[in-house]
C-alpha cells in the first residue's frame, strides 16, 4: 500500500465515528475582518449560513468581495446585540476570547469557535498540528516540505498564513494537513483532533495551559510529537492519551529522533536510522536546528523515507523573518528575527551569536520579565538598540550589563547598530515585543529592517 493509501485509510478509520456539523440557515457572526475572518465568512456562506462580519476598523479593503457574495459588514464596532442574538460567533486568531461583545455571548448561551475549530469540523484529511512558543513556522513549512517530497497530498497553513478554512473545498481523504496554530487559535477550540500534534517548547508562562489543548481531544490512535530538551512539553505530551514520539537536540533519548555522530538520526530499537547530515541543514541556530529535528521526527511518523527528509532538509534555508541573513557590511553581519516577539523567542535568537553583538530590541511589550535576559546579553558582551514604547522598560532591565542606546526609527536604529558594532560582529533584530507600536505586524518590520540595512549597504 503506498504512503498516500495509508494516510486516506486512517483517515476513514479516526472519521467513522465524526457526526455531520451544519451551519445551514443559521445567523454566524465572524469577529475579525484579517485573512481568516474573510476566509471564514466565505466558508460559511458556502455552507449555507446566513453571515455577519464584524471589524474594529471602519473601512476593509475585501468589503466590496464579501457584499458581493451576501456577506453583511458591521464595521467599526463590534456590536454586542449582534452577536448575543447569532446562532454562533466565529473568532478570528486575532481577536482575544476575552473580548466584552465575545463574552456578552458567551454568557448568553451563543457557541463561540476559533477559525481553527470551525475548519477542522469540515476538513476531510487528516490534520498535524505544531505549536509552541519559538519555531512553529519554521516546522510547519519544513513538515510539509519533507511530506511533499515524500509523495503526500499536503496543505500547508494555519497561523503560518494560509487559512485553515480556505483549505476546506480541497480538503480530501488522502490530504495532511500540516496546521501551525497558536495558544489563541487553541483557547478557541473544542472538537479539533490533530492526528499528530506537536508541542515545540512550552516556557512557564500564561499560555501554557491553552498550548496543552493541542493533546485534548486526543485518542491512544494518535501521536503526540514533544521536544525532550523540555521538560514541561514532554510532561504536557504525556499527560494525554496519544502514544508519545520524542526529539531531543541535548537529551539522550533511547528512541526518537535526535543528533548523532554528526547525523539526524531515527533512533529505534534497531538502532540508528541516519536521515540528514548536520552539516546539510542550512538553518541558522541550535533552536532551528531543534526545529529540523521536530519536522523530521512528525515526517518519518506520516511515513517518509530518509531519502525524503535529507533532500527536503538540504534545500530548506529558513523562512522570512526567521533568522534570515540579510547581508554584511565592512564585516558586521546583519539578521533579521522579527518574528522573535517574546522573551524566550529573542533569548534562543541571542545564544546564536557570540561576543560583539548587538541587538535591536522594542515595540509593545507583551509581557514577562525582561531582566531573564540580562545573563545572555552580559555573556557575550552585547549592546542593546532600544526602539519603540519598551525603550523605557529595556533602559531599566538591562541597566549594569549592558549598553543601552535609543532610535526613534527603524532607519536610526540600524544606523546606531552598525556604529556600535565591530568588525566581526554581528547586529540581530530580535524585538522580544510586538510590532504594533510602529508597524502593521512583524513582517513589516522585518521588511523595514532589511530595506534600511540595504540602504546602509548602497551609502558603505
Amino acid at each position: 500500500m503506498s504512503l498516500a493509501a495509508e494516510v486516506e485509510s486512517s483517515t476513514r478509520s479516526q472519521q467513522g465515528d465524526m457526526s455531520e456539523f451544519t451551519v445551514h440557515g443559521k445567523r454566524v457572526v465572524v469577529v475579525g475582518g484579517a485573512a481568516s475572518g474573510v476566509a471564514a465568512a466565505r466558508l460559511l456562506v458556502d455552507r449555507g449560513a446566513t453571515v455577519t462580519l464584524t471589524d474594529l476598523r471602519p473601512v476593509l479593503d475585501q468589503a466590496r468581495d464579501l457584499a458581493a457574495i451576501g456577506v453583511c459588514l458591521a464595521l467599526g464596532s463590534h456590536p454586542e446585540s449582534l452577536l448575543t442574538e447569532s446562532d454562533l460567533v466565529v473568532l478570528s486568531p486575532g481577536v482575544p476570547a476575552a473580548q466584552p461583545s465575545v463574552a456578552a455571548a458567551r454568557a448568553a448561551g451563543v457557541p463561540v469557535v476559533g477559525e481553527v475549530e470551525l475548519a477542522s469540523r469540515w476538513l476531510r484529511g487528516r490534520v498535524v498540528a505544531i505549536t509552541g512558543t519559538k519555531g512553529k513556522s519554521t516546522t510547519t513549512a519544513l513538515t510539509g516540505r519533507i511530506l511533499e517530497a515524500a509523495g503526500v497530498r499536503t496543505l500547508v497553513g494555519g497561523n503560518i498564513g494560509t487559512p485553515l478554512t480556505s483549505q476546506v473545498a480541497d480538503s480530501t481523504a488522502e490530504t495532511v494537513h500540516v496546521v501551525e496554530v497558536s495558544s489563541f487559535q487553541l483557547e478557541t477550540t473544542d472538537t479539533f483532533h490533530p492526528w499528530i500534534a506537536a508541542l515545540l517548547n512550552a516556557s512557564a508562562e500564561e499560555y501554557a495551559a491553552a498550548k496543552a489543548r493541542i493533546f485534548a481531544r486526543q485518542t491512544g490512535r494518535d501521536i503526540a510529537v514533544a521536544n525532550a530538551d523540555d521538560a514541561r512539553a514532554l510532561a504536557m505530551a504525556s499527560a494525554g492519551r496519544a502514544r508519545v514520539v520524542r526529539f531531543a537536540r541535548d537529551a539522550r533519548i533511547d528512541e526518537g529522533v535526535t543528533v548523532a555522530d554528526g547525523w539526524i538520526v531515527d533512533r529505534g530499537g534497531g538502532g540508528d536510522t541516519r536521515l540528514v547530515k548536520t552539516s546539510d541543514v542550512r538553518v541558522i541556530g541550535p533552536h532551528l536546528l531543534a526545529d529540523v529535528l521536530a519536522a523530521a521526527a512528525i515526517a518519518r511518523e506520516v511515513g517518509a523515507a530518509p531519502a525524503a527528509v535529507a533532500g527536503a532538509v538540504a534545500s530548506f534555508t529558513g523562512l522570512e523573518h526567521a533568522m534570515e541573513p540579510v547581508g554584511e557590511i565592512r564585516g558586521v553581519r546583519f539578521v533579521n528575527d522579527s518574528k522573535a516577539t517574546n522573551i524566550d523567542a529573542a533569548r534562543q535568537a541571542i545564544e546564536t551569536f557570540g561576543h560583539g553583538l548587538v541587538v535591536i530590541m522594542g515595540g509593545r511589550f507583551k509581557g514577562g520579565d525582561l531582566r531573564l535576559l540580562r545573563p545572555v546579553l552580559a555573556s557575550r558582551g552585547a549592546s542593546v538598540v532600544a526602539i519603540g514604547e519598551a525603550v523605557p522598560l529595556m533602559q531599566e532591565a538591562f541597566d549594569g550589563v549592558a549598553v543601552v542606546r535609543t532610535a526613534g526609527s527603524m532607519a536610526e536604529a540600524v544606523r546606531v547598530a552598525m556604529a556600535a558594532a565591530a568588525p566581526g560582529g554581528s547586529v540581530l533584530l530580535a524585538p522580544a515585543c510586538a510590532s504594533f507600536d510602529m508597524f502593521d505586524n512583524y513582517a513589516a518590520r522585518g521588511r523595514a529592517f532589511k530595506a534600511e540595512v540595504a540602504a546602509l549597504r548602497g551609502e558603505a
